[in-house]
């Protein structure tokens, strides 16, 4: 039997329990899913299923100028008609950049595609991510309930697009920027949870260190520190400091997210040294949750901690 990838695996993860639901068994394993670090942007750059997900692109690409041609029309008009510049459109077309889903729908109205283009959709917008991290991506989407702990840097799903292009820009190996401007354009796209309806409940704690560090230069950080003030006044967000003065934190095993879909299921994330996993088993997501609210009653509340925020922006 050929040996599942790492991309099959994660996608089973999130597939397989919607599935089989909580009639898994009491003896069903795991399944984990490892590869290179998407959150903390530590990782070893592009894998293979990188190159898995550029080869959809490309396919798509190459089918949206098949499309174009046949119209008759030129870049630049056909750019005019999506709001685009023609050489955003030769981008598309030539797989360097990722279409959003309303781009590729008035595409494919302006071409006159008959749903053609819109069948990519969901592949297109899979192969934004690695592959590792497509099944995370599955789980944003449909989750109730988000929460996090991080250490090291602010969360994918509360950074601005200064602050992703500075931490991306610090990857070692360097990342091409072809591969920076797809990973950008894929973490704002995630960030649509912030406007979905009914609204997830969103809670996020992070380390003091997390708001100090200068990453990108001090107006990257005050304009992050700025907009975490901003997603802290929603209703449903929740933003927590882990004060560097608290003697005592259950978070000393590092970063993790937890997802919960509507069916109750959770869902377990965790980087760690370039790598990554997304934990199903039920007793380890169990307890991963009950140390998260352990986390929580130690940190500063969200008062507490918009406070917190708005004094480290005072000092820079």
């Amino acid at each position: 039997m050929a040996e599942r990838t790492d991309a099959e695996a994660g996608a089973e993860a999130v597939t397989g329990e919607r599935e089989h639901g909580e009639g898994g068994g009491a003896g069903a394993a795991p399944v984990v899913s490892l590869g290179d670090g998407w959150e903390s942007d530590g990782g070893a750059g592009r894998r293979p299923e990188d190159e898995a997900g550029r080869g959809v692109v490309v396919a798509f690409g190459q089918t949206l100028k098949t499309l174009r041609v046949r119209e008759g029309l030129e870049r630049e008009e056909f750019g005019r008609r999506l709001g685009y510049s023609a050489s955003t459109i030769a981008s598309f077309e030539q797989g360097r950049r990722i279409p959003t889903p309303r781009t590729i729908e008035r595409a494919d109205e302006v071409l006159g595609a008959g749903g053609l283009l819109c069948l990519w959709k969901e592949q297109v917008e899979r192969a934004q991510y690695p592959g590792f991290f497509q099944g995370m991506a599955v789980l944003e989407k449909e989750a109730v309930e988000l929460v996090s702990y991080d250490t090291l840097v602010v969360k994918g799903l509360l950074q601005t697009e200064e602050y992703m292009r500075a931490l991306l820009g610090m990857r070692r190996p360097v990342l091409d920027p072809e591969t920076i401007e797809q990973r950008v354009a894929a973490r704002l796209a995630r960030q649509d949870i912030f406007g979905r309806w009914p609204a997830p409940l969103l809670s996020f704690v992070m380390d003091e260190s997390v708001l100090r560090r200068p990453y990108g230069g001090k107006d990257v950080l005050r304009g992050q520190l700025e907009h975490l003030l901003l997603m802290g006044q929603k209703p449903n967000v929740v933003i927590q400091i882990m004060p560097l003065s608290c003697e005592e934190s259950a978070g000393v095993d590092g970063p993790f997210t937890i997802v919960t879909r509507k069916d109750g299921k959770k869902f377990v994330y965790a980087e760690a040294q370039g790598t990554s996993a997304l934990q199903t088993d039920p007793e380890q997501t169990t307890l991963t949750a009950a140390r998260y609210g352990i986390i929580r009653s130690q940190a500063l509340t969200a008062r507490e901690s918009l406070k917190f925020i708005e004094g480290v922006l005072g000092s820079l």
